[in-house]
């Protein structure tokens, strides 16, 4: 059923209205953006810095490790826990890989699948332990923030950074999606890509809006619905249109996007998706309805480890080299992302592309202070405070 406002002004005014806390953080982001284009031109928009190609894909590969965290960091958050392990467990991840590469002089690959073993078997040790003998998670993963920050020291104690060398490896955070031969100046497989995810979302929101009215749910006048997918379709191909003017897409890009593509999917279409939101809005009605609420905790945090570990490999591609120091507060900016992405302090509320956003809207903040030279304790503050309005804000608008 579509809605019938007289004005379609006023109509627009009304969807923006009883839909603020569903757009605030793209508000929230677009304006960061544009604040640090204007201060790093010197207040001209366009002498600024931070629209440039380069920055943009730097952006992307900055924004990685955080996002893949905080995809894992959601799931957790809806179920009402939380993981203060990741940052180590993801630094430790690194190191391992670096070990087993440059000491031991293991295929890269193989490292890799060693390290992603590692951090599942990471998550069934604390999941287990959490779900059976009953240690809260806070505490749990408390305990295991300082457990492998000290086996991130010791693995590293001899030798202090170790520089990676491995080409393969160092691609995943540095390297581009190939182009085939043209003349143009522009990256067209990238172009292409841009293109085809325009087209998705134009079938996708078509298909949800066909759906609603089968059913003869409330929906936005046509008008109003083509032209949020006409802005929505010019944002994507201009996002697309920067990195083909660079070097194309990211390989860290498209490491999130699978990862992305598979969660959303997994919490949209799934039984264990309806059962992570169930046991977050009341676990012990889920378990009356017969939800093996354990076995799904377990699955969270097993998965929260491996992408952990998947994150200290990008994160170790992106430095070239594994550090004792990776992995510091990298647990506090995936809390954040998803937190300011719309995941409910109270629990079984959340959607991992928005925790994407979140991530986006915290690392803009670092990618712009960075370029603007601002001191990082002061960084610090300004995240702070960010997280507390997000949080504040979902808390107000969840109450009214």
């Amino acid at each position: 059923m579509e809605k019938s406002n007289k004005s379609t002004g006023a109509e627009f005014a009304a969807f923006l209205k009883n839909n603020l806390k569903s757009y605030m953080m793209y508000i929230a982001l677009v304006i960061i953006m544009v604040v640090f284009q204007i201060w790093s031109g010197g207040g001209n928009f366009m002498k600024g810095s931070f629209f440039k190609a380069s920055n943009i894909s730097n952006l992307f590969n900055q924004a990685a490790y955080v996002a893949v965290l905080a995809i894992g960091m959601t799931l957790i958050l809806i179920l009402k826990h939380i993981d203060l392990s990741v940052g180590y467990v993801a630094g430790l991840s690194g190191a391992v890989a670096a070990i087993l590469m440059q000491r031991y002089g293991m295929n890269q690959w193989l490292a890799i699948l060693i390290v992603l073993l590692m951090g599942l078997a990471i998550g069934v040790y604390q999941g287990t332990v959490i779900t059976r003998v009953g240690v809260p998670a806070f505490v749990m993963t408390l305990a295991g923030m300082f457990i492998f920050r000290g086996l991130l020291s010791l693995s590293l104690a001899k030798t202090g950074t170790i520089v990676i060398s491995q080409k393969g490896f160092l691609a995943l955070c540095q390297g581009f999606i190939p182009d085939i031969p043209n003349e143009t100046g522009l990256h067209l497989v990238t172009m292409i890509v841009g293109v085809i995810a325009v087209a998705l979302v134009i079938v996708s929101q078509i298909k949800n809006r066909r759906s609603k009215q089968k059913y003869e749910f409330e929906v936005i006048s046509t008008p109003i619905f083509v032209t949020g997918l006409v802005l929505a379709s010019a944002v994507i191909l201009l996002v697309f249109y920067v990195l083909a003017d660079y070097k194309g897409i990211p390989w860290s890009a498209v490491i999130v996007a699978v990862i992305l593509a598979i969660y959303t999917f997994m919490l949209n279409k799934t039984k264990l998706g309806r059962y992570i939101y169930g046991i977050g809005g009341n676990d012990q009605a889920a378990e009356l309805s017969g939800v093996d609420v354990k076995k799904v905790t377990l699955f969270a945090f097993c998965s929260m480890s491996f992408l952990a570990a998947v994150s200290g490999i990008l994160y170790a591609s992106r430095l070239s080299s594994a550090t004792p120091t990776a992995g510091n507060a990298f647990e506090m900016d995936a809390i954040a992302s998803s937190y300011i992405g719309g995941t409910a302090v109270s629990g079984g509320v959340g959607k991992v592309t928005n925790a994407i956003i979140g991530t986006f809207v915290i690392m803009s903040l670092t990618n712009g202070m960075n370029l603007m030279k601002v001191d990082i304790s002061y960084q610090y503050i300004v995240k702070g405070i960010i997280f507390i309005l997000a949080v504040a804000f979902d808390v107000r608008t969840r109450k009214k």
